[in-house]
């Protein structure tokens, strides 16, 4: 009985101090207390990846434990593989460093591209905020005025380096389908590039078409800026215009573009590098969703001619690690292509 009454009088005691003990503290809300959040962005200012960088960074900050703070840090070249290196292989591995760079990394890695230092199956993917189609388009003043003439005439296009968009379809389709597209490289953003339309140094540009209907939105209405032709099978409401697809002669050609398409599947994928925690990646993948779905980046977004289409780290990692599995005859053939 003593014993019973020992146990029973402590109790009270023992329940104070239980009820008194402070909440369990958040790891990853006390790793980003008082942090900067860095997210690098592998183009100049101005463009898509940019756009939305500096957007997704105030919401999204917003839903990471901690709440840190964000800096958007620009380092164009190579198209986005300059940036994807070095988030890859120097940036810190402790989630304290994000980036939005190129969609054609994983493109350009499964290709096999002598540039390339890092493995897509490897990274952290967070998420990406669109789906856009690419398109080739001209001006008014280019000889070539619809797609078939791109096969009989030359047509010269501004590039803004090896990886991007503006560079890299150019050349595969001339090696490809036969095009005569003649590519001027040198443009450090497609900014510059459309200035270089503006002064007759070049005739036109490959690009997703957001930028376009972004860019050149009273050109297309004028008739000044015409596309030629999209990259991908999809349609694009509202743009009269045939798919590059059209203009194929085997299924070998036609998996190469499928291939090169997927990039458009992953959008403008934001990133973390190798070795981040497991915690820190599952609190970016949900605090992103929340950014994506937050009533005034979507907002924003549509004052600013974006649409929101959120695909998921989750889904990325999929399609990426799907990507990596292409037969090697079609890998080699995309990758000769780039040369």
């Amino acid at each position: 009985m003593p014993s019973r009454m020992l146990v029973l009088g402590s109790l009270p005691a023992f329940a104070f101090v239980a009820f008194s003990l402070p909440a369990i503290a958040d790891p990853v809300a006390d790793f980003y207390k008082g942090k900067q959040l860095t997210i690098i962005v592998g183009s100049a200012s101005g463009g898509d990846y940019d756009t939305w960088a500096r957007m997704i960074s105030r919401y999204f900050v917003k839903y990471i434990p901690g709440n840190p703070e964000a800096i958007v840090q620009n380092m164009p070249g190579a198209g986005g593989i300059r940036a994807t290196n070095f988030t890859y292989n120097i940036s810190p591995r402790d989630g304290s460093v994000v980036a939005m760079t190129s969609r054609n990394a994983p493109f350009k890695a499964l290709s096999g591209d002598k540039t390339v230092r890092f493995d897509p199956t490897k990274m952290n993917w967070i998420g990406s905020p669109e789906v856009t189609n690419r398109v080739c388009i001209v001006s008014d003043a280019s000889p070539v005025t619809n797609a078939k003439d791109v096969f009989t005439k030359e047509v010269i296009l501004a590039g803004s380096g090896q990886g991007s968009a503006l560079s890299t379809i150019p050349p595969m389709l001339n090696r490809m389908l036969g095009t005569k597209m003649k590519l001027i490289e040198g443009y450090k953003s497609a900014t510059d590039a459309k200035l270089a339309i503006d002064r007759g140094e070049v005739h036109g540009l490959c690009q997703s078409y957001t930028q376009v209907s972004r860019s050149y939105a009273d050109e297309l209405v004028s008739g000044k800026i015409k596309v030629l032709f999209r990259m991908e099978e999809s349609q694009i409401p509202g743009v009269d215009a045939p798919s590059i697809f059209e203009f194929t002669t085997d299924d070998k050609q036609r998996q190469v573009l499928t291939l090169f398409s997927v990039g458009v599947v992953l959008g403008r994928p934001m990133y973390a590098p190798p070795d981040v925690p497991a915690e820190r990646v599952a609190a970016f993948r949900r605090a992103y969703g929340l950014a994506l779905n937050d009533a005034e980046l979507k907002s924003e977004a549509k004052k600013q001619g974006l649409v929101v289409t959120h695909t998921s780290g989750e889904e990325i990692e999929r399609i990426v690690a799907q990507l990596m599995k292409t037969p090697l005859e079609i890998r080699e053939l995309a990758g000769s292509l780039g040369d």
